[in-house]
């Protein structure tokens, strides 16, 4: 089992979570951050890190957020490892609970 990034990242991207891991399985786009399925050991340090509660236990992702196992696996192939806190957008607040992000998802 693996944890996933879920919609509620996107243009919020809070890199709390990537200090705690372990074993270093987030993957940084540019407005949106990724768990590499093959890599996560499934230890929940990341998800309670989390400001917007984006990240989810694969076997409690919502329906309606389904898509984001499999971007959660595409993406970590190309996009590059992060390891270290970084700030958040400027504007990451503004953008917090934002239904239908989905579209400004920047590969």
């Amino acid at each position: 089992m693996t944890f996933v990034v879920a919609e509620d990242c996107i243009k919020c991207k809070h890199t709390d979570c990537v200090e705690v891991c372990p074993v270093d399985c987030f993957y940084e786009g540019p407005n949106f951050l990724v768990i590499h399925p093959d890599e996560c050991i499934d230890c929940a340090l990341c998800e309670p890190e989390c400001p917007v509660d984006a990240i989810y236990s694969e076997d409690e992702l919502p329906d309606d957020q389904s898509v984001f196992l499999e971007l959660n696996a595409e993406l970590a192939e190309v996009w590059p490892n992060i390891t270290e806190i970084k700030p958040a957008p400027p504007d990451a607040e503004e953008w917090a609970g934002k239904p239908n992000k989905l579209q400004y998802l920047e590969r």
